[in-house]
């Protein structure tokens, strides 16, 4: 109740409260016999001798005290966790545990004052349960051997009934709760300890995707709709193994292959640029709109950093499995653009300012393409260091020297930024600081917008400019939150492509962050071999915009196609809908079968080809 009433302008436009609170009621009984049912089932068995009695009233009371504890710091940890992330806790609630120093620099600096006291109750309350429980009389009640194997069937009879809330084949689960065309409401009737469990047991389960199904199509009938829409022919691939793999040839002709740089700037969402009709908060990169290729409505394939820079350096599209960065199986042998680079004589680098074996692009770069990197421990004295790393200035800089020194070997390189990410913390006296905690957020866009000028106006002035693509985009929105099913227009993010040779232009229509890959290989003049199924937008045909993007959001897959949207749900009819681009509401329309069809073509390729070990170029 207390989440419905904080988040009652969503929950009101549904008309579900009715539905939220019995389905609540139902999740917390699956909870309950989730965790509590292993003691239900155990204890009579413990009290049935005097060595298992001491064991249990020992053991009983410290796991009933650990699930309490954890589960009340779940769900105190919940309306924190859905403003920030707009559903309740799942994976990412313990992913990036592993990186405990930019998690609690972050927690502290956004959050301290929930996370001590939510700490401190869960300490406490976990040991009043235990010293209580403890103190209970009936911990050293025996039990007699003939009542333990009456009563065990009779229990797990109950409790796996209630576990699985109902006699059909598949067992409740979330797809059940859902409702209404708001994600984050359909959420409403979990509960915490639920929600993050089932998502952790899904992505184990889910090694090769088979926990996930958006719908049945065969690997014949995927592999035809993919060639299709890449415009391969049967006879433009050397490969049967790799069906994508085809040969590209650059549509610019240039005297020597141009470098190429990649700035990713973290968290960038169209809402921040007012060249994409957002607020007035980066005017340099806004001045790049007549100076470059200007991408009027450029996608970004995910909401997580490890999302986009998947797409970024591999051009690969979204999956419901993990980005390919972390995959085990994605780890050596997987085709790269800077694989691709390295093989034409490119020096190929990533610059981070943190610390690079975070979300494993260490490992998954070094092992699939890139030379070198350059993170936070490359700094030896920097002058500003943050929860995330140096400051973009210096990150910035250290690229700009490096480039500088390049001589004429070509190179490549991707610049990941991390200014913009909470706590949002910069170097003072930069640019005007808000008073308001809140507008936190917004100086930190304009302090990123800040350096990246100042990097251009250094770019601008070095012998490598004249021989230099610069991409300009972003790895995701800041926050992918709305009340709709998926909120699409939260994906759209900022592109633009400078640098001494490009002619200036701007491209309207719809485009894929996978797009990129083949764009950009177009423009600096390199040809060769690669599976991608982007687009080159600089081909005749796409000079307008792709017309396609997909999107993942947390289980869902989106398809946009020329303002029409197909959302893919786990085990679950699509959902269609129309895209009004101006306000960005979806309105539901009509089945479309062959939409439906490539949305669910590409929404399968992608586990298909890992499967297969298909995403490489030899």
């Amino acid at each position: 109740m207390v989440l419905v009433s904080e988040l009652w302008e969503r929950v009101e436009p549904t008309g579900g409260l009715l539905f939220i609170l019995l389905q609540g009621i139902r999740f917390d009984l699956i909870v309950i016999a989730q965790l509590f049912g292993p003691v239900f089932l155990l204890s009579p068995w413990l009290h049935s001798a005097a060595m298992p009695r001491r064991i249990g009233a020992w053991l009983v009371p410290a796991y009933l005290a650990l699930v309490c504890a954890l589960g009340f710091f779940v769900e105190a940890s919940t309306l924190a966790f859905i403003r920030e992330f707009d559903i309740r806790p799942n994976y990412l609630f313990v992913e990036y545990l592993e990186y405990p120093r930019e998690v609690f620099a972050m927690l502290g600096g956004s959050h301290l004052r929930e996370l001590v006291a939510f700490t401190a109750i869960t300490g406490l309350l976990g040991w009043k349960v235990f010293r209580w429980l403890r103190r209970d009389p009936a911990l050293n009640l025996p039990v007699p051997w003939r009542f333990s194997w009456v009563a065990t069937p009779i229990v797990a009879v109950v409790v796996a009934l209630t576990a699985r809330s109902t006699l059909d084949h598949r067992p409740i689960n979330p797809g059940n709760a859902a409702f209404s065309q708001d994600s984050m409401v359909n959420q409403l009737a979990l509960n915490s300890p639920y929600s993050l469990l089932y998502d952790l047991y899904e992505r184990r389960r889910d090694r090769y995707n088979q926990g996930v199904r958006y719908g049945d199509m065969s690997e014949e009938e995927t592999l035809a709709v993919i060639l299709e829409e890449a415009g391969i022919g049967p006879d433009d691939t050397p490969r049967a193994d790799i069906p994508t793999l085809r040969f590209h040839q650059a549509t610019y002709r240039r005297e020597r292959p141009l470098n190429l740089v990649i700035v990713v700037e973290e968290s960038l969402g169209a809402e921040f640029v007012g060249g994409l009709g957002g607020e007035d908060l980066t005017p340099e990169l806004d001045s790049l709109a007549d100076e470059g290729i200007w991408l009027e409505r450029l996608y970004a394939t995910g909401i997580r950093s490890v999302r986009g820079i998947e797409t970024v350096v591999t051009g690969f599209p979204p999956t419901p499995r993990l980005a390919v960065v972390k995959l085990a199986e994605t780890q050596t042998g997987f085709f790269t653009l800077p694989g691709l680079l390295t093989d034409r004589g490119y020096d190929t680098q990533f610059f981070y300012g943190g610390r690079a074996h975070f979300d494993n692009m260490r490992r998954f770069f070094l092992n699939n393409g890139f030379r070198s990197i350059i993170d936070q421990s490359d700094f030896a004295a920097p002058d500003w260091v943050g929860a995330w790393g140096v400051s973009d200035e210096a990150l910035l800089r250290r690229a700009h020297q490096t480039f500088a020194s390049a001589g004429d070997q070509p190179f490549f390189a991707v610049i990941f930024t991390t200014t913009h990410h909470a706590p949002f913390e910069i170097p003072p006296g930069k640019v005007p600081e808000a008073s308001d905690p809140e507008e936190k957020r917004a100086t930190a866009v304009r302090y990123a917008d800040f350096a990246l000028g100042q990097f251009l106006d250094l770019a601008r002035a070095s012998d490598y400019w004249d021989n230099t693509i610069f991409y300009v985009t972003a790895d995701h929105n800041s926050r992918v939150y709305g009340d709709q099913l998926v909120p699409v227009q939260r994906f759209h993010i900022p592109g633009v492509v400078v640098g001494g040779p490009v002619e200036a232009r701007r491209i309207p229509g719809i485009a894929s962050q996978i797009d990129m890959l083949p764009t950009l290989l177009s423009l600096i003049g390199v040809d060769g071999f690669h599976p991608s199924i982007g687009r080159d937008l600089t081909r005749p045909e796409f000079r307008n915009g792709s017309g396609r993007a997909m999107m993942q959001f947390n289980r869902l897959q989106a398809y946009l196609e020329n303002d029409r949207v197909v959302v893919l749900a786990p085990d679950k009819a699509p959902h269609f809908f129309q895209l009004q681009a101006e306000s960005g509401r979806l309105f539901s329309t009509a089945e479309d079968s062959e939409l439906g069809r490539r949305a669910l073509a590409y929404a399968t390729w992608g586990p298909l080809t890992i499967r297969n070990n298909a995403y490489r170029d030899r």
